[in-house]
């Protein structure tokens, strides 16, 4: 039903297209990071936002359905879909939710350096002599939090900028060492779903 104070070319045009737009962003955000939170074992959480999600995808394809002739609405529709995609990615990265394996292959001193500073900042550090196409090398492994990745690479790449490293996603882990942080705030608390291991 339009208000009689809003002009209904507008309220077709403008106001409901609008509508539609922020409606997918809002739930292709939420099935982006519905599909991060299935891939981390996060149950409970993906339930509740597949749910909301549908929800609000079905009220917009109601909306779209009814008006078949509005081009402004399918175009409000396609573009919400990829803002939507983009918007969900940019708030996964900014949770920094799960946990990494960092491998680290390097040579000479800055090897007790890097392993000095994951060990002062709470990192679990394992340490492998190995032998490379160029000689001995030591690997460092390390299971971290993903939202300290950017701050122990800056670190890596101080001390020897020409260290290989790798990263890999890690779906479940048990025991182990960890940075602790306060898990009182609600995207601390969920990347804690993540990892369940101990302080030993």
């Amino acid at each position: 039903m339009v208000l009689p104070l809003i002009n209904p070319e507008i309220y077709a045009w403008v106001i409901l297209p609008l509508l539609i737009f922020l409606a997918r962003i809002l739930d292709v955000s939420m099935e982006t990071i519905r599909v991060v939170f299935i891939s981390r074992g996060i149950r409970l959480y993906a339930t509740v936002i597949a749910f909301v999600e549908i929800v609000i995808w079905l009220l917009a394809v109601e909306v779209v359905m009814r008006d078949l002739s509005n081009i402004g609405n399918f175009l409000a529709f396609t573009f919400g879909f990829a803002a939507g995609t983009y918007i969900g990615l940019l708030v996964e990265e900014r949770l920094s939710i799960g946990m990494v394996i960092i491998r680290i292959i390097t040579t000479g001193e800055p090897v007790d350096a890097i392993v000095s500073y994951l060990r002062s900042e709470d990192h679990g550090v394992t340490t492998l002599d190995a032998k490379g196409s160029r000689g001995d090398v030591t690997m460092i492994i390390s299971l971290v939090k993903r939202r300290d990745v950017s701050r122990i690479i800056d670190h890596i790449t101080i001390w020897n900028p020409r260290a290989f490293f790798s990263i890999e996603d890690v779906k479940n882990v048990h025991e182990g060492i960890f940075r602790q942080r306060d898990a009182g705030s609600f995207p601390q608390r969920l990347r804690s779903q993540l990892h369940p291991g101990k302080r030993q």
